[in-house]
């Protein structure tokens, strides 16, 4: 789209089917250099969890203080590396816990029309265009999901990652809500606008869990099955079969139908 705006604006006639192909194709191969560049950086890091949330809290607020601790523990205590989309807020609270903890503390960074800010909390980045593209590989990327208060970013995340797990497009993957205060509105939505009227089964409102205890979620974590068998160091286990490095983390993507 940027492409094709640029072209118009260098051109005040309506663009020709010509020029509209060549824009198209350009896009197309940004896009997929893109998917590339997530995809290998993604390979690098096997054990994840990716933390969502606001872009507004602060270092005093509640939320920022709990993002923080939490993602210090899954470093610590399960050796995962933490995922976030790079930014301020949540982001930056969940990306010094694992930063300070000496853990992988990645992000997975975005473009936008104002700018965005990097926290300084990053151990290694990719950076990122087109939306899209970056949601993918955040739905990609991590053997768990963490949503914390956000707004309508977190909400899509939230929305896209349940929607694919409930349509068996990914593998049931632990999606876990944080902000028992925060989420419940939106769950007694589902509740009674959504289950009610046979919009959703019964079933769908299984497939995230709505908890504020650490424990559960380490817990649950856990015992959430790692889609590659590497293990934090990036050894290959006595039973692993794979035949190189490049050969086994693309497994994880396989979940993908």
């Amino acid at each position: 789209m940027l492409i094709i705006m640029s072209l118009m604006e260098n051109n005040p006639h309506p663009l020709t089917l010509l020029e509209m192909a060549f824009a198209a194709k350009k896009r197309v191969s940004l896009i997929s250099k893109e998917f590339e560049a997530g995809f290998e950086f993604l390979m690098n890091y096997p054990k994840s969890v990716t933390i969502f949330g606001s872009t507004k809290v602060t270092p005093k607020d509640h939320f920022y203080k709990k993002a923080e601790s939490l993602a210090a523990r899954i470093v610590k205590e399960l050796r995962y590396s933490i995922i976030t989309g790079g930014g301020p807020g949540i982001m930056e609270a969940a990306n010094k816990g694992a930063f300070e903890a000496g853990g992988q503390s990645l992000g997975l960074t975005i473009e936008l029309p104002h700018g965005q800010t990097t926290n300084r909390y990053l151990t290694d980045k990719v950076g990122f265009h087109y939306f899209f593209s970056r949601k993918v590989c955040l739905s990609f990327c991590a053997e768990a999901y963490i949503f914390f208060p956000g707004g309508f970013g977190t909400m899509d995340e939230f929305t896209e990652i349940l929607t694919l797990v409930q349509t068996g497009k990914i593998l049931p993957v632990p999606i876990i809500l944080f902000g028992i205060e925060h989420w419940t509105p939106l769950i007694n939505f589902f509740n009674e606008s959504l289950l009610s009227k046979n919009m959703i089964e019964k079933i769908d409102l299984s497939l995230f869990t709505l908890t504020d205890d650490e424990d559960k979620i380490l817990e649950i974590i856990k015992n959430s099955p790692v889609q590659v068998g590497i293990d934090y160091k990036g050894d290959y286990g006595k039973n692993n079969s794979a035949e190189s490095i490049a050969e086994r983390p693309i497994s994880r993507f396989l979940k993908w139908k």
